[in-house]
């Protein structure tokens, strides 16, 4: 038996269910923002971004897929001439729900859904780039085993020098305060002699 999927179950039943995705998930591509409940809108948007996924591929076999859901070949057309082609930059996120106020009759909690047309901006542009160079860029596993394997030795002697370094600033930073000498617990070389007897 297959896991149900989390969040509310609408309709009467499971085919019930299915019919109304397909019908918001039509409306949406159709008319590119829809206003429904926020439970709707959160049960569609994972449909409409796989939709919209599969409109990104553009093949026959995609258009087959989108066709189980969407029914109307008008609005598949347009999914995959037009809504499609404008998401091309964009990795994902290709839907927004933003919550407005609750419905006047029964006070349901109300969203706008709607498809993100805007173009991927420049700066984001340059993030991703930046993280893909930064990843093709990072040690490979054999690198770091190599890098382990070189002489522990190397590795003292800039530690020593940075210790030394933090040395003598602690010694700076001493010499300005005034420091008494303790002599309670200063033991002489006679008394460690007779300790040791």
């Amino acid at each position: 038996m297959p896991t149900p999927t989390k969040g509310p179950r609408l309709g009467g039943g499971p085919a019930h269910e299915r019919l109304i995705l397909a019908n918001l998930a039509t409306q949406l591509f159709e008319h590119k923002r829809i206003t429904t409940t926020e439970a709707k809108a959160k049960r569609l948007r994972p449909l409409a971004e796989r939709l919209v996924s599969f409109a990104k591929r553009g093949d026959l076999h995609s258009r087959r897929r989108v066709m189980t859901v969407v029914k109307d070949k008008g609005v598949v057309h347009v999914l995959f001439t037009q809504i499609a082609p404008a998401m091309a930059e964009r990795a994902g996120g290709y839907t927004r729900i933003t919550k407005i106020g609750p419905r006047k009759g029964d006070n349901a909690p109300m969203a706008v859904i709607e498809l993100v047309l805007e173009p991927v901006s420049p700066k984001q542009a340059v993030v991703r780039e930046a993280t893909r160079a930064a990843a093709k860029a990072a040690p490979t596993p054999t690198a770091i085993t190599v890098a382990e394997d070189a002489p522990v030795e190397a590795d003292v002697e800039p530690v020593e020098a940075e210790a030394a370094a933090d040395e003598a600033v602690v010694d700076t930073t001493v010499a300005d305060e005034v420091v008494e000498p303790a002599t309670e617990d200063a033991e002489t070389p006679a008394e460690d002699e007779a300790d040791k007897a």
